[in-house]
């Protein structure tokens, strides 16, 4: 039994979680399968599963192992598929990390057209505002909203989400419509900050092309996209967000639009993945379509 065929037989059981299954679903003697991945701990001179009498459960090494087989074994059946004439559908898992606000709004509500197209992928999406480590923690690529830090990764820019300003009816009946700039000296802001270590620059806007800052009071600073709108919606400020992540809000009348003169800038929509080898088939048509969604109408 070759190298491919035990990482074909271990990624099954790391799936069904069973020597017994698999041996049934690949019409194999469970022998077989139990000596196909002790063959692969031998090799690798690891544990990969834990077994015990009514489970098989990866280790952490084992899922490690299984994330890199699932992509190594998708990227075999498009290096296979490259040499036919007519391409077979993909196949094979998508580790994908997007921000809520955009998973939430803009792609999961298009995703089973993609889907409907591409049944045998399957599709793993982290939705957070957390920084994951795109290499360490097995992505194979991540979707970012705003400016990027330097990397050693690829980014791809895929569009500008424009931003809006926006309050609760509640805070509204409480403190009135800002109208100007200096009516903001009466009114609060909530402060966005991943690392809630200090707080924001104030109120931005642009001005004759360049980004501004307002300075403004504001009793809370949080550090996901999530609270941000929750704190909005609880009244206790002005929020400064891209549109799409509020749209339904606005539509529905729980959140209102301001100062439409003074917005912040668009913010930079790019698509992150590392360099160490080449698009792979099934990512760059996910990366396409994604680019298709977030232009259809949410910038």
């Amino acid at each position: 039994m070759d190298r491919i065929q035990q990482m074909q037989i271990f990624q099954r059981v790391a799936e069904l979680g069973s020597f017994v299954r698999t041996a049934e679903q690949l019409g194999l003697p469970k022998t077989s399968v139990s000596e196909a991945v002790q063959q692969l701990e031998t090799q690798l001179n690891v544990r990969l599963l834990n077994r015990t009498t009514r489970r098989v459960e990866l280790t952490q090494d084992g899922s490690n192992y299984y994330q890199r087989c699932v992509e190594l074994l998708a990227d075999f059946d498009e290096l296979q598929q490259l040499f036919q004439q007519q391409p077979e559908q993909l196949k094979g898992v998508l580790r994908i990390d997007m921000p809520t606000g955009l998973a939430r709004e803009a792609v999961i509500p298009a995703l089973p057209d993609f889907l409907a197209q591409h049944p045998q992928l399957h599709i793993q999406l982290s939705s957070t505002d957390r920084r994951v480590d795109l290499i360490a923690e097995g992505f194979d690529a991540v979707i970012r909203v705003g400016q990027l830090s330097s990397s050693s990764l690829i980014a791809r820019p895929l569009s500008q989400f424009r931003q809006v300003n926006c309050v609760s009816p509640s805070y509204l009946d409480k403190y009135g419509l800002p109208a100007t700039l200096a009516d903001l000296s009466s009114h609060s802001l909530v402060f966005y900050s991943q690392q809630l270590a200090g707080k924001p620059d104030g109120f931005e806007y642009q001005q004759d092309g360049k980004t501004k800052f307002w300075p403004m009071s504001g009793a809370i600073t949080v550090n996901n996209a999530e609270a941000y709108t929750a704190a909005c919606l609880a009244g206790l400020g002005i929020i400064q967000v891209p549109e799409v992540g509020v749209r339904q809000l606005v539509q529905q009348g729980r959140l209102v639009k301001i100062l439409p003169d003074y917005q912040a800038a668009a913010m930079p929509v790019s698509v992150l993945y590392a360099h160490r080898r080449q698009l792979s088939r099934r990512l760059k048509v996910f990366i396409d379509w994604l680019q298709a969604v977030v232009n259809s109408d949410y910038n």
